[in-house]
């Protein structure tokens, strides 16, 4: 008994030197990937809070060396900035719940199991994700429609997305008949139960949706480019940064080049101010992120469970 006892000691000291062993090697990768991730981004806001010239010199990391905001006030004071930033909040925020509520109201009908054309539609929805009419005949549809230089080639376009539809309406198929079969024998109607039963229950996929379309219109500026370059009124925050960014490019040199007012003595480099120009854009979705990351967790495991 004591041999044994001994054995079961020397065991259990094997596993735990091996799991120590374990964490620790899964730790240092973890660490490593954080610090592969995280600096692109620390180094970037502290060269947007550091000095123009003094960030020429090199060697700015994690922290600014020398901490300014001119590089923030430099492109906030540019009037497209602040038209962009007006615009991309509208199409966001519009965008999100335009969205939300034809792809769920849609879903929801494809959902119905009484719906005798629901394979037929699905199928129809399905394939426009596979086949699509092409660049030119796009444009030449929306100059036909009247959307050319409007807003709202920003938000009807984008009123239904296929796959969005697919995931509200797997979600919505995995709730409860019975639930929906109460609320009718109440005499509720279909629009009452989508409104009361079904959005209550679904707000995970919701939220999940909500994000992925909030990212996409907020970083969305190709189709402000087709379609609103000509009225400065209607530019988005990403499309005044793409066009920053194209002529940074384009310089040569560009983080000897130099912007400013020497009146003023207030010098920018092109680095400087594609760092400021990058956080700001940045700064919004990393702020949302942490209120809907439950909801997205949630979002990401529908159809991960098969009962």
């Amino acid at each position: 008994m004591q041999k044994k006892e001994i054995r079961l000691e020397v065991h259990k000291r094997k596993l735990g030197l091996r799991a120590r062993i374990y964490y620790l090697i899964i730790g240092c990768i973890l660490g490593f990937a954080v610090i592969v991730t995280l600096y692109p981004i620390l180094n970037t806001i502290a060269i947007s809070f550091n000095e123009a010239y003094d960030t020429i010199r090199g060697g700015v990391h994690l922290l600014p060396r020398k901490f300014t905001l001119v590089n923030y006030r430099t492109v906030l004071q540019k009037d497209s900035m602040g038209t962009g930033l007006v615009v991309s909040v509208l199409r966001t925020g519009i965008g999100i719940v335009t969205h939300l509520f034809c792809t769920a109201l849609l879903a929801f009908v494809l959902s119905r199991k009484e719906f005798i054309f629901r394979k037929q539609a699905t199928f129809y929805y399905v394939l426009t994700m596979y086949v699509s009419g092409g660049m030119v005949p796009t444009f030449l549809l929306f100059r036909n429609l009247g959307f050319i230089n409007s807003f709202w080639v920003y938000i009807i376009p984008g009123l239904v997305s296929a796959y969005d539809m697919i995931v509200i309406r797997t979600y919505i198929s995995a709730l409860p008949d019975s639930l929906q079969e109460s609320a009718m024998m109440d005499g509720a109607g279909y629009f009452t139960i989508f409104v009361s039963v079904i959005a209550p229950l679904s707000k995970p996929v919701f939220a999940t949706i909500a994000l992925f379309i909030g990212v996409g219109q907020w970083n969305s500026w190709f189709d402000t480019m087709l379609y609103n370059r000509m009225n400065p009124k209607l530019t988005t925050l990403q499309y005044e940064l793409m066009k920053l960014l194209s002529t940074v490019s384009t310089m040569s040199g560009s983080s000897a080049n130099v912007y400013g007012n020497t009146q003023t003595k207030t010098m920018l480099t092109t680095t400087s101010v594609q760092a400021a120009a990058t956080v700001l854009t940045c700064l919004p979705i990393v702020v949302l992120y942490p209120f809907l990351q439950r909801y997205f967790v949630a979002g990401l495991t529908i159809g991960g469970v098969k009962e």
